[in-house]
């Protein structure tokens, strides 16, 4: 690497043997002619989609604007209230498809009676800004979720399988070099060796020839690579492992897909992690529930089950439990990214987190007034935006400012009827 350049390039690596780690975006990887014309990152956008639906009561404030009191579950963002906007009265319309659970398939593209006959679905707003800047990064976009169904689809109505093992994602992300050269790191990793090990000589090198803001992103940037290699191998273990003997029930390993917040978590740990190195501006995130009970400290009933609660109050407050857990998931992502500096600004202001439901009101599959809110990108947050809770505004016109926020030439998209939300900027 060549210090004395104008600058590295965006998609630098610390070498070690046989591997290679990506670097995060560094003051020194700014062209110096972008540097005078005081450059900003690039804009990014990360969906969460939570598809057996959010509690609407527990959820949504009783009251609009800038002074509304946060609602029980708002309440576990509390840190982040001016970062982030609750909406109400949004919902792509005639969503009613094949069953109660197939407009999951279009809470990204708002193609109309998902899963009937003759039904083709449309292009998600992430494969569309992806065909425009999906060719400045390593990968175009990053599909994730808590098993292989995704809702990125292409421009002819293709479902892109999501990623849902952490630690291929990892390894996907981060080692490079031959198949044997990434097999042989990865059982370094599972023998308790960080690949900062492999790349150490070199990382302490590189750290005596940047400025003093880029060695401390870099400190920060290895940490966050040591914790998360930490939190694979207790989570996954990397290996196939005998499970321990106690005098319990045996515990869900991660890779039961009825941890599905577990796995959020780990989701959400490679979230920063992708976007701080630039190998994608895209992350799509389904997070389904499913038929097996989750391991939360009182949690007795699946998670479909409980979603179908028929206002049962023991139902509801298990429910509740499950979701408190993906709230604070979500509260752990944006507070990372906050804490995540880009010159000036955050990781945060950069990027637009997008997380919802395609359900208003899971227990009767009904799609109106979704459950949605938009942090950071760079928007006016700090507030609730209320329409017409029965006759709603179409969701697109918000995707239609976001994809302009990502600088997308575009009036319109799927269901909008305007570019703009009123209110919202």
């Amino acid at each position: 690497m060549n210090l004395a350049s104008a600058a590295l390039s965006r998609r630098a690596f610390l070498r070690g043997t046989g591997v290679s780690l990506a670097l995060p975006f560094l003051d020194v990887m700014w062209p110096r002619r972008a540097m005078a014309a005081n450059a900003t990152p690039p804009k990014r956008l990360v969906t969460v989609c939570a598809s057996l639906g959010i509690y609407p009561t527990d959820f949504f404030p009783k009251e609009t604007g800038a002074a509304y009191q946060l609602s029980p579950y708002l309440e576990m963002l509390k840190d982040h209230r001016q970062d982030f906007t609750v909406f109400s009265g949004l919902s792509h319309p005639e969503q009613a498809g094949a069953s109660g659970h197939t407009s999951e398939m279009t809470w990204l593209t708002s193609a109309k009676h998902p899963g009937l006959g003759g039904f083709r679905n449309t292009i998600s707003i992430d494969q569309l800004v992806a065909e425009k800047i999906g060719f400045e990064t390593r990968f175009p976009s990053l599909i994730w979720g808590t098993n292989s169904t995704s809702q990125s689809y292409t421009r002819g109505g293709v479902m892109i399988p999501a990623d849902s093992r952490p630690s291929q994602i990892f390894a996907k992300l981060f080692l490079n070099g031959t198949p044997d050269e990434v097999k042989s790191q990865m059982q370094k990793l599972r023998e308790g060796r960080s690949i900062m090990d492999t790349v150490n000589d070199e990382a302490k090198r590189f750290g005596t020839r940047v400025g003093a803001a880029d060695r401390d992103k870099l400190e920060e940037y290895f940490t966050s690579v040591r914790e998360m290699e930490q939190r694979l191998a207790k989570a996954e273990a990397w290996v196939q492992k005998p499970k321990p003997q106690v005098d319990a029930q045996q515990p869900k390993d991660i890779t039961d897909n009825a941890d599905s917040v577990g796995r959020l978590r780990l989701l959400f740990d490679l979230v920063p992690l992708a976007l701080q190195t630039d190998s994608s501006r895209l992350i799509t995130i389904l997070l389904q529930g499913t038929n097996s009970v989750p391991p939360i400290q009182g949690v007795s009933i699946d998670h479909h089950n409980l979603s179908h609660h028929g206002q049962d109050p023991e139902k509801i407050k298990q429910l509740e439990l499950i979701e408190r857990a993906e709230m604070q998931a979500l509260n752990g992502l944006l507070t990372s990214l906050k804490q995540k500096k880009e010159g000036d600004a955050s990781l945060l202001d950069s990027t637009m987190v997008f997380f919802g439901s395609n359900l208003g009101n899971a227990n009767s599959h009904d799609t109106r007034n979704l459950p949605l809110i938009l942090a950071g990108g760079g928007f006016k947050h700090g507030q609730h935006l209320g329409f017409d809770t029965q006759s709603n505004v179409p969701l697109c016109n918000l995707f239609v400012q976001m994809l302009q926020k990502m600088d997308m030439p575009v009036e319109e998209f799927g269901s909008s009827t305007a570019t703009s939300l009123k209110g919202f900027a």
